[in-house]
């Protein structure tokens, strides 16, 4: 795992997508996972300007989904489809079409759940996996004691998550559904590259855990640590916490620049 501290959240997102950008020079058809959120927020920013300023082609890009609420009618504006339609697959000038991402209001969830699993590796798989963490060290919506080995499936929302998207509906939590669909650890893990952004204080707990804690269901976002090409991004104040900052920074201004991201 690569750990790299930035001075802030842009910092952090034009780093990413700069990423992005290369592997999107090489391989123009690249599958991208996006998450949604506050976090990535900055990334979508910095790779839409990268795009309409003519630096990074994405015009064969895919975007995939990596959860989804269950019960949200079509077209609700907080649906992570809408979300991710409309922070990331129009701004980069992208189509419906180049777009993949699980039913949420399916009559069947676990049928949808399995055909998601299945399209994404019918797919070629995710080249490049964007995720955030919550203030429990989930990803995607994998809560606290999720099975490392978990695939694409149902799960029941957590309090504190509900709490935490509330802001998403005009504070109102009875407004957050309590189930979503979420890729799962081991789907996640299929990915050939993982990169987590965290900003704030309030990430800094879970970046640490995370980052330099054990691998355990109890912070599922440890699993990271299993993966051959992880990168976790954080600003300063996301790694306060993290004990070994001042070696973190070391080795990545001591990196070799022909290795990217």
């Amino acid at each position: 795992m690569e750990v790299v501290i930035v001075p802030d959240a842009k910092a952090g997102g034009e780093l990413i997508a700069a990423a992005i950008g290369r592997l999107l020079s090489h391989k123009p058809g690249a599958l991208l996972g996006v998450a949604t959120g506050s976090s990535p927020l900055p990334i979508y920013e910095a790779l839409t300007a990268k795009v309409r300023a003519g630096e990074v082609d994405a015009s064969r890009a895919r975007i995939c989904q990596l959860d989804e609420y269950v019960g949200l009618p079509a077209g609700h504006p907080e649906s992570y489809r809408s979300v991710v339609l409309r922070e990331v697959v129009e701004p980069l000038g992208l189509t419906e079409a180049s777009f993949m991402g699980p039913d949420g209001s399916a009559e069947d969830i676990q049928a949808a759940c399995e055909a998601y699993d299945r399209a994404l590796g019918e797919a070629g798989g995710v080249d490049l996996q964007l995720l955030g963490i919550g203030t429990d060290g989930h990803i995607g919506f994998n809560e606290p004691c999720s099975s490392l080995a978990s695939r694409t499936r149902i799960k029941t929302l957590t309090e504190q998550t509900r709490v935490d998207n509330a802001r998403f509906f005009d504070n109102d939590i009875d407004q957050v559904p309590h189930h979503v669909i979420t890729q799962g650890i081991g789907t996640i893990l299929e990915a050939r590259h993982l990169v987590l952004l965290a900003t704030g204080e309030g990430k800094a707990e879970a970046v640490a855990q995370t980052v330099e804690g054990p691998v355990a269901a109890l912070v599922p976002a440890s699993a990271l640590q299993l993966h051959p090409h992880a990168t976790v991004v954080v600003d300063e104040a996301a790694a306060s916490k993290l004990k070994l900052a001042d070696y973190f920074r070391a080795t990545y201004a001591a990196k070799p620049a022909w290795q990217g991201l």
